[in-house]
């Protein structure tokens, strides 16, 4: 998963970026509002991390900006910021920030806050990720590489949810099978490889995270 972190103090860029890269995040920093603000003109991060008081911008205004444009508002935001006053708090949680950290703060509970954000979002939309890479949304039944929407076929799309269920967890294909086809006799495991051929195709780059276990089956690993 990508996280941007917008912070004008190059101290605690660094240090929150290694902490969250130490965590397998994928991290891009920024020290001023509009290099973040070109940036995510071409790729969409899965959640901010915003200083207020940056040298350009209000970040009270980015995060207005963020959550009154369509294709932005689902990102959530965590507010880094020496403004611990209760106004600012109030504020900055009005206009839609998820959580709210005061400097100076515990880099492991700014870690596991972001954490706790992602988990929240993720159980509300249903929307899974892999990698950073896939996205999955349960509810719409689509998928994105890298933002780009992928057609997979109703098979294709719930061989990639059972792996999902358990990422990690070597699913077999004749577990597989009984899960598609409640255990149709002429359906045959060989059946299995040619739709995770195809699924692996269709998600370029992303089709990677699906290993084969030799002799045993596939799983999801990132």
């Amino acid at each position: 998963m990508l996280i941007a972190i917008i912070e004008d103090e190059k101290d605690i860029l660094e240090l929150v970026s290694l902490h969250l890269k130490k965590t397998n995040f994928n991290v891009k920093g920024f020290l001023t509002g509009k290099e973040f603000l070109d940036f995510i003109k071409k790729e969409k991060p899965d959640l901010v991390i915003l200083d207020l008081m940056l040298p350009d911008i209000d970040g009270i205004e980015i995060c207005k900006f963020l959550k009154s444009d369509n294709k932005f508002s689902d990102i959530p935001i965590i507010i880094l910021t020496a403004k611990g006053e209760e106004i600012d708090r109030v504020v900055g949680l009005e206009i839609g920030a998820d959580d709210y950290v005061t400097k100076p703060f515990s880099i492991k509970e700014l870690v596991a806050r972001v954490k706790a954000v992602l988990r929240r979002y993720q159980v509300k939309s249903k929307i899974l990720d892999i990698g950073g890479i896939i996205k999955v949304d349960l509810d719409k039944y689509e998928v994105y590489v890298k933002d780009e929407k992928i057609n997979l076929t109703t098979t294709e799309f719930n061989i990639l949810k059972i792996l999902l269920s358990k990422k990690g967890w070597v699913f077999s294909r004749e577990k597989i099978l009984e899960e598609l086809w409640q255990g149709e006799k002429a359906v045959i495991e060989r059946t299995v490889d040619v739709h995770i051929k195809r699924l692996r195709e269709k998600l370029k780059e992303g089709g990677r995270f699906i290993v084969n276990v030799r002799g045993v089956g596939y799983k999801i690993e990132e």
